[in-house]
């Protein structure tokens, strides 16, 4: 027999709905960073949010355009990774808390390893979440001994498309298939 939904139950659901809405928006960055896609990157703040990130401090587009070709002159991939989130909201604003790793293998074969946190005000504003505020608090950071990509040999591991820093990236496939051949070591 099941139970009545009760207002509590509703007011909790909504509530996990906002949070999943809020984390899209975190995502949002940075895959739009990752994948060099500027839309997407973009929609994750309101064009009028400010931004404080190492040295710059300003908006959106402008950070867009001050990061993204520093990453691309200076790694070949870049991996923003969103791990702990903490989520306080009251009504249309919400503050977060995000622990994040930053991974970059870097054009001269060296890879760059950052941590910190991004901590941001988010605003609803016609229904929809978004950055208004980021402070990054970079909190260490330092470079990893190069090795050897994992299964760089194998001859066709990019059949099914090769990572790129575009829509390009198999991400962006749909419908996502398999054209490589079963292979058992």
């Amino acid at each position: 027999m099941s139970q009545p939904i009760t207002a509590e139950k509703l007011a909790r659901l909504e509530g996990l709905l906002e949070r999943q809405d809020i984390l899209d928006c975190l995502t949002r960055f940075s895959r739009g960073m990752d994948r060099f896609d500027r839309e997407l990157f973009l929609s994750a703040f309101h064009p009028d949010a400010v931004i404080a990130a190492g040295p710059f401090v300003g908006g959106p587009v402008e950070l867009y355009d001050w990061a993204a070709p520093g990453h691309e002159q200076g790694q070949v991939a870049t991996h923003h990774n969103l791990l702990n989130v903490t989520v306080d909201i009251d009504g249309d604003t919400a503050h977060t808390e995000t622990y994040y790793l930053f991974v970059g293998r870097n054009r001269d074969d060296s890879n760059w390893i950052a941590g910190g946190r991004y901590i941001d005000r988010l605003e609803r504003r016609d229904g929809v979440w978004r950055i208004a505020l980021r402070t990054n608090a970079i909190e260490w950071s330092g470079l990893v001994p190069t090795m050897e990509i994992p299964f760089s040999d194998v001859p066709d591991i990019h059949l099914d498309g090769a990572p790129a820093r575009s829509k390009e990236d198999p991400s962006y496939r749909r419908p996502l298939i398999n054209t490589r051949k079963p292979q058992i070591p």
